[in-house]
């Protein structure tokens, strides 16, 4: 593989997106994302898989530049739907404050719909996944708990306020928390998505570090509790359970709590870690972001490979 002094940051680390340098002041991201629907709407279809492909963006600190429509489509199927769908992201695209200039369609059985999103950030303020240190507090600026509501309200198990909750979670551009973190010391930061908080933090921390939360301080759309309760749980959310579930105690153990940390989350919020003097610096803004964001624990260092990584109290 050829190898390039410019790309910063590639498919070796397993991060939010590619990092090329193009000048000593300026860089490019480059990601994609794309999915079936989870929602019925169409619309809402759109808004949230544009607002989870541009999140990536603000993962690396950058802001968005230019977005592309990646369409998966039946051939035979109403075509007004598919374009409640595109609306649905040209609008995510504008709000970000970038620019939607084409994209690719195929036909296809199932519909899928994403973007793939440019966006610019310093070469120097880059924020990757897997700089943590230790003593670094860890921020969350979305409440967990969409993928288990939305699973819930599709069988008929939850209520109409309760899946417009996280619709709402859903489809809140993480542009606005990173707009406030770029100005304080961050030293990582990831999105919480498919592999759920435990997954994601896993990932954060690597071999060196661990981490210890509070799950009173985890913030937990109210629904989403009592789902975990009754068992109304996701089949993703099992599938991390069975990958992550070694390298985390419960202390206690607490089923809900576990089954919200390894709900998968679609378009889940920003984790941040970051010296806690830097959170102070701006935590009064903070109240005014769409979600206040959450001091749900700290890094610390790994005593002994043995240990569990991540320690819930």
């Amino acid at each position: 593989m050829l190898k390039d002094p410019n790309l910063l940051v590639g498919y070796d680390s397993s991060d939010d997106a590619a990092v090329y340098r193009l000048s000593e002041s300026q860089a490019i991201i480059q990601t994609l994302d794309f999915f079936p629907p989870m929602v019925e709407d169409p619309y809402l279809f759109g808004q949230i898989a544009a607002t989870n492909a541009l999140s990536d963006v603000w993962a690396m600190g950058g802001e968005v530049l230019t977005a592309m429509n990646i369409v998966a489509y039946p051939d035979r199927q109403d075509l007004s739907a598919l374009g409640e769908i595109l609306r649905g992201g040209a609008e995510k695209v504008q709000e970000a404050g970038g620019i939607l200039c084409g994209g690719h369609s195929i036909h296809d059985p199932i519909p899928k719909y994403g973007l793939s999103v440019t966006g610019l950030v310093h070469p120097d303020r880059i924020f990757t996944n897997n700089a943590v240190e230790a003593g670094d507090v860890l921020m969350l600026t979305k409440p967990l708990g969409s993928g288990i509501i939305s699973t819930a309200y599709s069988a008929g198990e939850t209520t109409e306020e309760a899946f417009l909750q996280a619709v709402r979670s859903m489809t809140t551009l993480n542009k606005y928390a990173s707009d406030l973190f770029r100005t304080a010391t961050v030293h990582a930061c990831t999105d919480i998505t498919g592999f759920g908080l435990a997954g994601h933090l896993l990932e954060m921390l690597g071999e060196r570090f661990g981490a210890v939360l509070e799950k009173r301080r985890l913030p937990i759309l109210p629904e989403a509790r009592r789902c975990a309760q009754e068992f109304l749980v996701t089949a993703g959310g099992q599938k991390n359970r069975n990958v992550f579930s070694g390298h985390i105690t419960f202390a206690p153990k607490d089923f809900v709590i576990e089954e919200l940390m390894f709900d998968p989350q679609t378009s889940g919020g920003l984790l941040y870690a970051m010296p806690e003097d830097a959170w102070r610096s701006i935590e009064a803004q903070a109240v005014h972001l769409p979600f206040v964001p959450a001091l749900i624990g700290r890094v610390v260092e790994q005593f002994s490979q043995e240990a569990s990584r991540i320690v819930v109290i």
